[in-house]
């Protein structure tokens, strides 16, 4: 794990006197699960939406397997192997399950339908969703519209996927399902980016852990010893008097 997948270069982000993103420099290495954490209002799916070109940065660049990527549409983006979940899960919710994965593959992937369908059923394996394929997507309970979220991320056919908080409102054992699932993909050899807030997630779940506090960098390394860092224990809990 040398090779670097992403590199984010100095990226800035604001909108009128608020800056959001601050000059904030990370890289995301071939084959790894990064995590991203910190405080609420920290900037964190504001970065996601500048790597998935949701947003145009003020300042920086994004390189995705060595090409700059800063000013190429999310369409185009996501064409190159860039997925992404969202916190709250947005699938089509008068289309199945399967159908929901089918737009996925063809339209985000570039496949066509009939390489779709056979993707299609290996994701639904993975992310423990084949015996409820025909369900409306719009009837599932929490859990399984967490797991489409990700399936429908696979179903783009990508080489990073940026999961945003997939484990919130979830149980202890559904969290550990979900886990389950992340490292599955993982072992496909795809690139995470995983913003959570869940520390267990995040001890057992990422191979380093990136923090970030207003916007900036904070720390970056072995889960367990950014979380016990100086710098990352007065972010979350206060400097002493």
């Amino acid at each position: 794990m040398t090779e670097n997948i992403l590199v984010a270069h100095n990226l800035r982000k604001h909108f009128g006197n608020l800056v959001v993103v601050d000059d904030l420099s990370f890289e995301v290495r071939a084959g790894e699960i990064l995590g991203m954490m910190g405080p609420n209002g920290a900037g964190k799916t504001t970065v996601f939406n500048l790597l998935t070109g949701m947003l145009t940065p003020n300042g920086g660049s994004v390189h995705f397997e060595g090409k700059d990527i800063t000013g190429i549409s999310p369409s185009k983006r996501c064409r190159l192997g860039i997925g992404r979940t969202y916190q709250i899960p947005q699938p089509f919710e008068k289309m199945s399950v399967f159908e929901n994965l089918l737009v996925a593959a063809v339209h985000g992937g570039g496949l066509s339908e009939r390489a779709g369908r056979q993707t299609i059923h290996e994701i639904m394996e993975l992310v423990d969703l084949s015996p409820l394929k025909d369900h409306l997507a719009g009837g599932l309970p929490l859990l399984d519209r967490k797991r489409l979220e990700l399936g429908r991320a696979l179903a783009t056919q990508p080489g990073l996927i940026l999961i945003d908080e997939v484990a919130g409102g979830l149980t202890e054992a559904e969290t550990k399902q979900v886990l389950a699932i992340v490292k599955e993909i993982q072992k496909k050899g795809i690139s995470i980016i995983w913003i959570e807030h869940i520390l267990m997630m995040m001890s057992e779940g990422v191979d380093r852990l990136l923090v970030i506090s207003e916007g900036r960098f904070l720390n970056c390394g072995d889960p367990g010893e950014v979380m016990c860092s100086e710098e990352v224990l007065e972010c979350y809990l206060g400097s002493e008097e």
